[in-house]
């Protein structure tokens, strides 16, 4: 009886095992070169939400190190976030993760080490809050979408104008006499998260918003 308990013990460990292992397994791990989203609460992310009708206010790009995760994020300044501080700073800690489509084939280490060193050349860059398309400040998605199209030839996100955007609720007018006054620069090219979350090249492997 003894070893008929041992061996049903044995067995069950096993299982457990085997099924802990595919779970770890089925996990998505995250990647360098991934594209994290999440909703700011500041007015100015309320407004960047309402102008250009989306869910997301900021993004960053994940920036793996040995085994710990961290985020690019263009903030005050552009710096390097451990993950989970990252994650805390969003609404209900939720967040979105976006992955090249064929990443495996694009994003190889000698594209993921330009990455790293485009990413390094704005880390410390004042935040863009008048959204111009120059490096001499840099805004979160512009940091992204700057880094894509430098180290991989990669346009990761439709570019638009100011103008293109919904101007029209009182939040983002707010914004608008408050950095512009009168002289809204219209025709200034810039890139939104939604943009870049809405690209064809990309596909969600991570979602604490539910289905996204």
């Amino acid at each position: 009886m003894k070893r008929v308990l041992t061996a049903l013990l044995v067995i069950f460990v096993f299982g457990l095992a085997i099924v802990l292992s595919a779970f770890k397994d089925d996990s998505p791990r995250l990647r360098s070169g991934d594209v994290i989203f999440q909703t700011s609460m500041s007015p100015q992310c309320h407004a960047v939400r309402l102008a250009t009708h989306s869910v997301f206010s900021h993004c960053g790009m994940i920036w793996k190190k040995g085994d710990k995760d961290y985020v690019l994020e263009a903030v005050q300044p552009v710096k390097i976030t451990p993950l989970d501080e990252w994650i805390s700073h969003g609404d209900g800690k939720k967040y979105v993760v976006r992955r090249l489509k064929n990443a495996d084939n694009i994003l190889t280490p000698a594209v993921l080490q330009k990455m790293d060193a485009e990413g390094r050349k704005m880390l410390g860059k004042s935040y863009d809050g008048y959204f111009e398309w120059s490096d001499n400040q840099i805004y979160c998605s512009e940091l992204v979408w700057k880094i894509y199209k430098r180290a991989a030839g990669i346009e990761v996100g439709k570019l638009q104008r100011i103008k293109d955007f919904d101007l029209s609720s009182e939040p983002v007018k707010q914004i608008i006499r408050e950095r512009y006054g009168d002289k809204l620069p219209e025709n200034e090219i810039v890139i939104s998260p939604q943009s870049i979350y809405e690209s064809s090249l990309f596909v969600t492997v991570m979602s604490k918003y539910g289905k996204k």
